[in-house]
């Protein structure tokens, strides 16, 4: 996807893409980190139909959000495209066994041979976490290898 961006003086910038669809959508972002959704009426694609202000914390959720699911989405294509592979989301509960315990501390690969590639934390996407990453309640957990392997994962998180 192509934006096209335009600096607003005294404003900061604009950034506008048209979705396959045909809809024009924007971004204005402030100088002072607040950011507008702007959504351009069907008919007339220089007239605004909806703006939306979000303050710096709401952009940053909305951002995050969108980030999230575009990667666990990714995941999941994975599922569809290599025979024999599921990615699975596990949630760490709390009084789980690895609630503060470390990704070496689980030794998932090892007794399971699947592989946890992220962590989502509050809303943020932690990658390829390392083995000194401490798992923390409510953490939800995506795990890649077979059905087995994955199932393996959750009693792990859930049992020990």
């Amino acid at each position: 996807m192509d934006f096209e961006r335009s600096a607003l003086p005294g404003i900061g910038l604009l950034h506008v893409l048209t979705t396959r669809r045909g809809r024009r959508m924007g971004v204005i972002s402030h100088r002072t980190g607040r950011r507008d959704i702007v959504l351009y009426d069907e008919d007339d694609p220089d007239s605004t139909h909806a703006t939306i202000a979000l303050d710096v914390d709401e952009a940053d959720a909305v951002a995050e959000l969108l980030a999230a699911s575009h990667i666990v989405e990714r995941l999941a294509e994975l599922d569809q495209q290599v025979s024999g592979l599921v990615s699975e989301r596990i949630r760490v509960l709390p009084g789980s066994p690895y609630d503060g315990a470390t990704l070496g501390d689980t030794r998932t690969r090892t007794r399971t041979g699947a592989s946890i590639v992220a962590v989502v934390r509050d809303r943020e996407v932690l990658a390829s976490p390392d083995p000194a990453f401490r798992f923390a309640a409510e953490d939800v957990v995506v795990v890649i290898g077979t059905a087995e392997g994955t199932a393996a994962v959750a009693r792990i998180f859930a049992d020990g």
